[in-house]
């Protein structure tokens, strides 16, 4: 058998119940910067659901680089770093603000090996939310863990962005962005408001955009650009962080039915990819 099959983690499940709350979305549109139009009833936004759910952890269950310390639910692979890298999202029906909702989380994957950078671990959760008996959204989401970086090491370079965007928009994140963002979703990891942190022991050249926030950044860029077809599924690829205060650019186009998105930065990399399928 191989070490996935092997791995003790895998099928751990655990579930929870959360009011999506009509403040917490409301302040989320404050920090896009737009009014506060949502009310009760109205559906969650796409990939706002990271608003909720988020696990209740103490000051004393924190690691060092502010993240829940590994081994309570996901598993500690000796492997410090752990990253979100995308997955996917299927909408079967709507969350409503102000709705219980249900979310059950299941371990489906764990595995090792090593790559050029040195080892790396991936595991692949699911989520499932329901609310009122109904199954609303399934997300697939996938972890990728890593050592420490080695003394003086640079991040290595995105791959370079698509070319043939028919729509196109200027991001400048700013610190005060990421931390509203942070608080929010309950999140700690210092990448995204430590500087000082963010430099001299992850050794990167600034604060870190969530990944998260990329992601609903573009998928409600491309919902504009979607002709009132409705969002059926969308995947999501995490290539490359951005950094804060550096601008980024929404691009994308259409492709029949679906859309094709990316991050793109100054310098032409791409930080992320999200497709997105509609339907009638």
């Amino acid at each position: 058998m191989t070490m996935t099959a092997l791995h003790p983690a895998i099928g751990r499940s655990e579930t929870v119940t959360d009011t999506l709350d009509l403040r917490q979305a409301r302040h989320m549109q404050l920090t896009l910067d737009q009014d506060p139009t949502l009310g009760p009833g109205d559906p969650l936004p796409p990939f706002w659901h990271y608003l909720y759910f988020n696990p209740q952890i103490k000051a004393s269950d924190l690691a060092p680089d502010g993240h829940e310390r590994l081994g309570r639910f996901l598993p500690d692979l000796g492997l410090p770093r752990r990253m979100w890298a995308g997955g996917s999202v299927t909408l079967h029906a709507p969350l409503p603000l102000g709705a219980e909702v249900t979310k059950t989380t299941t371990i489906r994957d764990v595995s090792r090996k090593n790559g050029r950078s040195g080892a790396l671990g991936f595991v692949t959760v699911a989520h499932d939310f329901s609310h009122g008996g109904q199954h609303c959204l399934t997300e697939v989401q996938n972890i990728v863990y890593r050592a420490p970086p080695a003394p003086g090491s640079t991040p290595s370079a995105p791959p370079p962005a698509p070319d043939g965007a028919t729509f196109s928009r200027k991001i400048t994140p700013d610190p005060v962005l990421l931390f509203r963002y942070s608080a929010l979703i309950f999140y700690g990891h210092r990448i995204h408001y430590d500087a000082e942190y963010t430099r001299e022991v992850e050794g990167y050249p600034g604060l870190i955009v969530h990944g998260p926030l990329t992601a609903t950044l573009l998928i409600a860029f491309g919902m504009e650009q979607a002709g009132g077809r409705v969002l059926r599924r969308y995947e999501i690829r995490a290539m490359s962080p951005l950094f804060a205060p550096a601008p980024f650019w929404l691009e994308g186009r259409a492709e029949g039915e679906t859309l094709s998105l990316w991050a793109r930065t100054g310098a032409g990399g791409c930080a992320m990819k999200v497709t997105l399928f509609l339907g009638d």
